[in-house]
Protein backbone atom coordinates (compact mmCIF):
# COMPACT_ATOMS: atom_id res chain seq x y z
CA UNK A 1 0.00 0.00 0.00
CA UNK A 2 1.46 3.64 -0.71
CA UNK A 3 2.42 5.44 1.98
CA UNK A 4 -0.10 8.68 1.81
CA UNK A 5 -3.02 5.98 0.97
CA UNK A 6 -1.98 3.90 4.45
CA UNK A 7 -1.64 7.21 6.13
CA UNK A 8 -5.52 8.23 4.84
CA UNK A 9 -6.61 4.93 6.16
CA UNK A 10 -4.57 5.37 9.71
CA UNK A 11 -6.22 8.62 9.95
CA UNK A 12 -10.15 6.43 8.93
CA UNK A 13 -9.41 3.58 11.18
CA UNK A 14 -8.42 5.91 14.23
CA UNK A 15 -11.45 9.03 14.50
CA UNK A 16 -13.74 5.69 14.52
CA UNK A 17 -11.52 4.26 17.07
CA UNK A 18 -11.79 7.20 19.19
CA UNK A 19 -15.15 8.04 18.61
CA UNK A 20 -16.62 4.62 19.33
CA UNK A 21 -14.42 4.42 22.23
CA UNK A 22 -15.43 7.40 23.55
CA UNK A 23 -12.14 8.60 24.60
CA UNK A 24 -8.43 8.77 23.18
CA UNK A 25 -5.87 11.39 22.33
CA UNK A 26 -7.13 12.40 19.04
CA UNK A 27 -5.58 15.54 18.22
CA UNK A 28 -1.97 13.76 18.88
CA UNK A 29 -2.89 10.73 17.20
CA UNK A 30 -3.43 13.07 13.99
CA UNK A 31 -0.24 14.62 13.89
CA UNK A 32 1.60 11.51 14.54
CA UNK A 33 0.45 9.17 12.07
CA UNK A 34 2.67 10.23 9.02
CA UNK A 35 5.71 9.17 10.84
CA UNK A 36 4.02 5.78 11.78
CA UNK A 37 3.18 5.41 8.47
CA UNK A 38 6.24 6.24 7.00
CA UNK A 39 8.12 4.09 9.44
CA UNK A 40 5.82 1.18 8.85
CA UNK A 41 5.23 0.99 5.15
CA UNK A 42 8.40 1.86 4.39
CA UNK A 43 11.53 2.00 6.88
CA UNK A 44 11.07 -0.60 9.49
CA UNK A 45 12.59 -4.26 9.10
CA UNK A 46 10.29 -6.13 11.19
CA UNK A 47 6.92 -7.58 9.56
CA UNK A 48 4.09 -9.92 11.38
CA UNK A 49 6.24 -12.87 10.97
CA UNK A 50 9.74 -11.31 12.85
CA UNK A 51 8.28 -9.61 15.73
CA UNK A 52 10.07 -12.20 17.51
CA UNK A 53 13.71 -12.04 15.28
CA UNK A 54 16.21 -10.98 17.56
CA UNK A 55 17.37 -9.15 14.31
CA UNK A 56 14.13 -7.14 14.06
CA UNK A 57 13.97 -3.42 14.09
CA UNK A 58 12.38 -1.77 17.13
CA UNK A 59 9.94 1.24 17.81
CA UNK A 60 8.87 2.42 21.03
CA UNK A 61 5.88 4.55 21.08
CA UNK A 62 7.17 6.66 24.07
CA UNK A 63 4.06 9.04 24.08
CA UNK A 64 1.93 6.27 24.70
CA UNK A 65 -1.79 8.00 25.44
CA UNK A 66 -2.15 7.84 21.05
CA UNK A 67 -1.60 4.33 21.32
CA UNK A 68 -4.68 4.30 19.26
CA UNK A 69 -2.16 5.56 16.42
CA UNK A 70 -0.52 2.50 17.29
CA UNK A 71 -2.58 -0.30 17.20
CA UNK A 72 -4.61 1.16 13.70
CA UNK A 73 -0.74 1.55 12.04
CA UNK A 74 -0.66 -2.44 13.41
CA UNK A 75 -3.57 -3.16 12.27
CA UNK A 76 -2.84 -1.59 8.77
CA UNK A 77 0.46 -3.48 8.32
CA UNK A 78 -1.07 -6.85 9.31
CA UNK A 79 0.16 -7.30 12.99
CA UNK A 80 -3.67 -7.85 14.14
CA UNK A 81 -6.73 -8.08 12.72
CA UNK A 82 -8.55 -4.62 12.33
CA UNK A 83 -11.65 -6.35 13.48
CA UNK A 84 -10.00 -6.15 17.04
CA UNK A 85 -9.98 -2.55 16.90
CA UNK A 86 -13.42 -2.51 17.70
CA UNK A 87 -12.36 -3.65 20.97
CA UNK A 88 -10.54 -0.59 21.71
CA UNK A 89 -10.67 0.20 25.43
CA UNK A 90 -13.00 -2.00 26.62
CA UNK A 91 -12.81 -4.95 29.53
CA UNK A 92 -10.86 -7.36 29.09
CA UNK A 93 -9.45 -6.08 25.85
CA UNK A 94 -5.50 -6.23 24.52
CA UNK A 95 -5.78 -2.79 23.23
CA UNK A 96 -5.07 -0.57 26.40
CA UNK A 97 -5.56 3.22 26.55
CA UNK A 98 -1.60 2.66 26.74
CA UNK A 99 0.27 -0.12 24.59
CA UNK A 100 1.16 -3.12 26.22
CA UNK A 101 3.89 -5.37 25.24
CA UNK A 102 2.84 -8.76 26.65
CA UNK A 103 -0.96 -8.40 24.93
CA UNK A 104 0.12 -6.63 21.50
CA UNK A 105 2.37 -8.19 18.67
CA UNK A 106 4.39 -5.38 17.74
CA UNK A 107 4.61 -3.02 20.78
CA UNK A 108 7.88 -3.19 22.22
CA UNK A 109 7.14 -1.42 24.93
CA UNK A 110 4.47 -0.62 27.88
CA UNK A 111 4.79 3.07 27.59
CA UNK A 112 2.47 5.59 29.16
CA UNK A 113 4.41 7.44 31.84
CA UNK A 114 6.03 10.17 29.81
CA UNK A 115 10.03 10.03 29.37
CA UNK A 116 9.91 6.21 29.89
CA UNK A 117 10.41 5.17 26.44
CA UNK A 118 13.33 6.87 25.05
CA UNK A 119 15.37 5.56 28.37
CA UNK A 120 13.73 2.40 26.98
CA UNK A 121 14.79 3.02 23.61
CA UNK A 122 18.77 3.60 24.79
CA UNK A 123 18.71 0.22 26.26
CA UNK A 124 17.72 -1.44 22.87
CA UNK A 125 20.00 0.32 21.17
CA UNK A 126 23.03 -0.15 23.27
CA UNK A 127 21.98 -4.18 23.59
CA UNK A 128 22.37 -3.83 19.39
CA UNK A 129 25.56 -2.23 19.43
CA UNK A 130 26.94 -4.78 22.40
CA UNK A 131 25.73 -7.63 19.92
CA UNK A 132 27.53 -6.08 16.83
CA UNK A 133 24.27 -6.43 15.22
CA UNK A 134 22.98 -3.55 12.27
CA UNK A 135 19.34 -3.83 13.81
CA UNK A 136 18.09 -0.04 14.74
CA UNK A 137 16.47 1.70 17.45
CA UNK A 138 13.29 4.39 16.59
CA UNK A 139 11.44 6.12 19.26
CA UNK A 140 8.60 8.77 19.15
CA UNK A 141 8.60 11.48 21.80
CA UNK A 142 5.97 14.06 21.74
CA UNK A 143 7.83 17.90 22.41
CA UNK A 144 5.67 18.12 25.64
CA UNK A 145 7.32 14.90 27.04
CA UNK A 146 10.60 16.49 26.25
CA UNK A 147 10.17 18.70 29.28
CA UNK A 148 10.48 15.30 31.36
CA UNK A 149 14.29 15.31 32.65
CA UNK A 150 14.66 11.58 32.04
CA UNK A 151 14.82 12.19 28.26
CA UNK A 152 18.03 14.57 28.85
CA UNK A 153 19.56 11.74 30.68
CA UNK A 154 19.24 9.16 28.33
CA UNK A 155 20.64 11.25 25.55
CA UNK A 156 23.65 11.50 27.42
CA UNK A 157 23.95 8.61 27.92
CA UNK A 158 23.16 7.49 24.15
CA UNK A 159 25.70 10.22 22.77
CA UNK A 160 28.17 8.43 25.22
CA UNK A 161 28.08 5.44 23.97
CA UNK A 162 28.09 6.28 20.19
CA UNK A 163 24.43 4.91 19.78
CA UNK A 164 24.29 6.04 15.69
CA UNK A 165 21.61 3.03 15.00
CA UNK A 166 19.37 5.32 17.39
CA UNK A 167 16.83 7.77 16.07
CA UNK A 168 14.87 9.71 18.63
CA UNK A 169 11.40 11.61 16.26
CA UNK A 170 10.00 14.46 18.33
CA UNK A 171 6.38 15.16 17.37
CA UNK A 172 6.65 18.65 17.33
CA UNK A 173 3.60 19.99 17.21
CA UNK A 174 3.94 22.76 19.87
CA UNK A 175 0.75 21.48 21.51
CA UNK A 176 -0.13 19.79 24.90
CA UNK A 177 -2.84 19.32 27.31
CA UNK A 178 -4.46 22.93 27.67
CA UNK A 179 -1.70 25.05 26.36
CA UNK A 180 0.74 25.66 24.29
CA UNK A 181 4.44 24.01 24.32
CA UNK A 182 6.10 27.67 24.69
CA UNK A 183 3.38 28.57 27.26
CA UNK A 184 3.80 25.52 29.51
CA UNK A 185 7.89 24.87 29.42
CA UNK A 186 9.58 26.50 26.82
CA UNK A 187 12.10 24.22 24.57
CA UNK A 188 13.76 26.38 21.77
CA UNK A 189 16.41 26.42 20.82
CA UNK A 190 15.38 22.56 20.55
CA UNK A 191 17.77 21.92 17.66
CA UNK A 192 20.92 23.31 19.45
CA UNK A 193 19.65 21.55 22.70
CA UNK A 194 19.73 18.34 20.96
CA UNK A 195 23.27 19.45 19.08
CA UNK A 196 25.08 19.96 22.45
CA UNK A 197 23.72 16.39 24.03
CA UNK A 198 25.86 15.50 21.27
CA UNK A 199 22.84 14.00 18.78
CA UNK A 200 23.11 14.79 14.93
CA UNK A 201 19.93 16.68 14.42
CA UNK A 202 17.73 16.94 10.85
CA UNK A 203 14.50 19.09 10.59
CA UNK A 204 11.59 17.82 8.50
CA UNK A 205 8.02 18.51 7.80
CA UNK A 206 6.17 15.45 9.78
CA UNK A 207 3.54 15.02 7.47
CA UNK A 208 5.70 15.38 4.13
CA UNK A 209 6.23 11.22 3.64
CA UNK A 210 9.27 11.62 1.39
CA UNK A 211 11.15 13.91 3.47
CA UNK A 212 10.92 11.49 6.56
CA UNK A 213 11.43 8.33 4.01
CA UNK A 214 14.47 10.38 3.26
CA UNK A 215 15.75 10.52 6.61
CA UNK A 216 14.46 8.03 8.17
CA UNK A 217 15.94 5.29 5.60
CA UNK A 218 19.34 6.69 6.41
CA UNK A 219 20.42 6.07 9.35
CA UNK A 220 23.15 6.57 10.90
CA UNK A 221 22.58 9.74 9.65
CA UNK A 222 26.02 10.57 11.16
CA UNK A 223 28.50 7.87 11.87
CA UNK A 224 29.19 7.59 15.94
CA UNK A 225 26.16 9.94 16.42
CA UNK A 226 22.16 9.22 17.78
CA UNK A 227 20.14 11.04 15.23
CA UNK A 228 17.79 13.29 16.84
CA UNK A 229 14.77 14.00 14.21
CA UNK A 230 12.63 17.24 14.38
CA UNK A 231 8.82 16.46 12.53
CA UNK A 232 7.46 19.52 12.39
CA UNK A 233 3.54 18.61 12.81
CA UNK A 234 0.25 20.39 13.63
CA UNK A 235 -2.17 18.33 16.03
CA UNK A 236 -4.87 17.00 14.62
CA UNK A 237 -3.37 17.59 10.87
CA UNK A 238 -5.23 17.48 8.66
CA UNK A 239 -8.89 17.91 10.02
CA UNK A 240 -9.50 21.66 9.67
CA UNK A 241 -11.55 22.25 12.69
CA UNK A 242 -9.02 20.06 14.81
CA UNK A 243 -5.43 21.17 12.99
CA UNK A 244 -3.56 23.21 15.42
CA UNK A 245 -6.30 23.32 18.53
CA UNK A 246 -5.54 22.27 22.21
CA UNK A 247 -8.59 21.57 22.43
CA UNK A 248 -8.44 18.17 20.66
CA UNK A 249 -5.97 17.26 23.07
CA UNK A 250 -7.85 14.23 24.06
CA UNK A 251 -11.46 15.79 23.09
CA UNK A 252 -13.70 13.31 21.29
CA UNK A 253 -15.88 13.98 18.25
CA UNK A 254 -19.14 13.85 18.44
CA UNK A 255 -21.48 12.35 15.62
CA UNK A 256 -21.44 15.35 13.48
CA UNK A 257 -17.84 16.41 13.72
CA UNK A 258 -17.00 12.54 13.17
CA UNK A 259 -19.00 12.81 10.08
CA UNK A 260 -16.83 15.92 9.25
CA UNK A 261 -13.45 14.91 9.76
CA UNK A 262 -14.19 11.78 7.81
CA UNK A 263 -16.09 13.53 4.67
CA UNK A 264 -12.70 16.11 4.69
CA UNK A 265 -11.16 12.49 4.62
CA UNK A 266 -12.94 10.93 1.72
CA UNK A 267 -14.45 8.63 3.42
CA UNK A 268 -18.12 7.96 5.53
CA UNK A 269 -18.90 6.55 8.75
Amino acid sequence: MHIAEAARQIRIQDLKLVHYAGAGHIGGDLSAIDILATLYGAVLNVTPDTVDDPERDRFILSKGHVAGILYTTLAAFGFLPVAELATFLKPLSALNGHPNRRKVPGVEASTGPLGHGLPIAVGHALSAKLDVSRRRTYVLVGDGELQEGSNWEAMMAASHHELDRLTVIVDRNRLQQGATVRETNDLEALDQKAAAFGFAVVEVNGHDHGELLDVLSSIPFRPGKPTFVIAHTHKGHPISFMSNNAVWHHRVPNPDELQRALNELGATA
